[in-house]
């Protein structure tokens, strides 16, 4: 009897063969550890490109400074935003399983063609091109990845129970751990191949790391639990919007024939019936769809699970949009940062250090914050709270946001630091027309505070993100919502094309030198672009304040 009830079904889950799954067999975080192994090997692949793109482009491909940044931007943007089609198709059509071998698959096809492009490193149009086809076959393969690992991982286990909860709450960190696992030995062995021995010798590891990943994801088969696919998200979203607006026009269109005090107080009526008044406009607006449902078309007939389910995605979006700022913050990282650094002092003793390889300084961070956050920082908050979280989703990421202020002030002190040093030994130029930098004396290790600040916001953000958005989001919409984490680090990087774009267009007005353009970097002001980026993130936290301190969990939050 008891082994019946151990391996009794978990309803709407099933197996890699598409059998019911069964508890006690499936899932768990034996289930979970080898998405933790793989996503070490996955990083690692897209960190030792993404973090030494952007000296390959300037230095090797003959792109500006600001060209270069906006290429990588342009390309880790993709690779991000592409994560939602990952989460859509793992929740509409396949499982998060058949989506991540797939994703892997187009992933290791672009860093083939970027291994053969690096080898031959040609300047020539038809040699961009090659590397262009291979970068954006490799953004295809991350979104994907990116989409649908994560909920892979968190669906393995049974939010019911207590134990449950907390198991997937250690994974979210566990897999930014891994994540900076992979990235640990991108920056350090990858990013010293690259520069001592050749470009190719990154892509081609990058490959077999990609490679590698496949056969240990596969190893976990038999553990895992897989979400059944619940038809198209998008189309319950559009088709209960488009219920409410259908419903609020057919709705005003007969008060103008019978405006009477009865029809507003029959309003009123519903309005309180179907529990609306506590959901404030969001909620009044979205009951037409169940107010109005027989007098509607048929297609547009919705249930009151569906509406609910509407209401929390509409929710949830405010906080997402307030995390776009911080991640375009996040984008520094991997281009003005890296070119700064590759204009000082690298040497550590008698090591020279790659300046692409700074962000061991936030990864070895991370590494060791996951684990004290993990196992002493948050039983403590749990005592102390008295809550079972500790420190809510929220509080998490608007820790993350206040560091990425000071990490952008930061930031700008050292880049004034650097100038200043710049100015006087004379290395300065007005004149000066080279591409390439004489190194300055001063140590890079400055530029590593703005990583360290940025490296810790974004383990709190990032990993509060993906358990927020899993959490509260409706189950139909899990890999969707998840996926929202990585559209944030796109729109942010996305934004900070933008934004260089429209400081250069500002600041370049009546002739005048704009901040951010011109093949030499000391001849940038880019000081001031950091201020600018320290004022945007204080102004966008105060928008987070007024919507997180508004927002009502449906998960169990203290």
């Amino acid at each position: 009897m008891d082994e019946a009830n151990e391996l009794s079904v978990w309803d709407g889950y099933v197996d890699w063969r598409n059998k019911p799954a069964l508890r006690g067999r499936h899932g768990g975080m034996l289930a979970a550890s080898f998405v933790l192994a793989v996503e070490v090997l996955e990083n690692l692949a897209f960190a030792a490109n993404a973090s030494n793109l952007v000296l390959y482009l300037s230095k090797k491909m003959g792109f500006s400074p600001s060209g270069a940044a906006n290429a990588v931007t342009a390309f880790m943007g993709t690779a991000f935003f592409l994560a939602l089609l990952g989460g859509f198709l793992a929740d509409a059509f396949f499982t998060t399983f058949h989506i991540y071998l797939v994703s892997a698959a187009i992933e290791f096809l672009g860093l083939l063609v970027l291994t053969v492009q690096a080898h031959e490193h040609s300047t020539e149009p038809w040699g961009r091109v090659i590397l262009f086809v291979g970068l954006y076959l490799v953004a295809l393969g991350v979104g994907g990845i990116k989409g649908s690992l994560p909920p892979h991982g968190a669906e393995q286990f049974d939010e019911t129970t207590l134990s449950g909860r907390k198991q997937r709450s250690f994974f979210f960190n566990y897999f930014i751990f891994s994540l900076s696992c992979g990235a640990l030995i991108a920056v350090t062995v990858v990013v010293w191949l690259e520069d001592n021995k050749g470009w190719y010798y990154g892509f081609g590891i990058s490959t077999a790391a990609i490679l590698i990943s496949v056969p240990v994801f596969l190893a976990g088969s038999r553990f895992y639990r897989l979400k059944v696919p619940s038809g198209s998200p998008i189309t319950t979203l559009f088709k209960v919007l488009t219920a409410a607006f259908y419903a609020k026009f057919k709705r005003r269109r007969t008060l103008r024939n019978v405006v009477t005090c009865h029809t507003r107080n029959d309003c009123d009526d519903d309005t309180k019936r179907n529990g609306d008044v506590d959901d404030g406009i969001l909620g009044s607006f979205l009951g037409k769809a169940l107010r109005e449902r027989e007098s509607l078309p048929r297609l547009l007939r919705c249930t009151e699970e569906q509406v609910e389910d509407v209401k929390i995605v509409i929710k949830i979006l405010p906080i997402f949009m307030s995390t776009i700022m911080l991640n375009c913050c996040l984008a520094q990282l991997s281009t003005f940062s890296v070119q700064q650094a590759s204009t000082m002092n690298t040497k550590l003793g008698s090591l020279v250090v790659p300046p692409a390889a700074l962000p061991v300084f936030p990864v070895v961070f991370t590494m060791i914050l996951a684990p004290t956050y993990n196992h002493l920082l948050l039983p403590l908050a749990r005592k102390t709270t008295k809550t079972e979280t500790g420190i809510t989703h929220l509080q998490r990421i608007g820790t993350g946001l206040v560091l990425s202020v000071v990490a952008m002030a930061v930031a700008a002190l050292v880049e004034t630091k650097r100038k200043r040093v710049v100015a006087e030994v004379t290395c300065y130029s007005s004149n000066s027309s080279t591409s390439s930098l004489s190194p300055v004396p001063i140590t890079f290790l400055w530029v590593a505070l703005q990583y360290v600040f940025l490296g810790s916001a974004d383990l709190f953000t990032l990993a509060g993100m993906m358990e927020f958005f899993f959490t509260e989001a409706p189950s139909t919409m899990r890999s969707l919502a998840t996926s929202l984490s990585w559209t944030s680090l796109a729109m942010g990087y996305y934004l900070s094309s933008v934004l260089i774009s429209a400081v250069n267009f500002v600041t370049g007005l009546n002739h005048h030198n704009p901040w951010l353009l011109g093949k030499n970097l000391n001849q940038y002001h880019l000081e001031r672009f950091y201020w600018l980026m320290c004022v945007l993130s204080g102004i966008n936290y105060l928008h987070y304040l007024f919507w997180a301190s508004r927002y009502a969990y449906r998960s169990n939050q203290g």
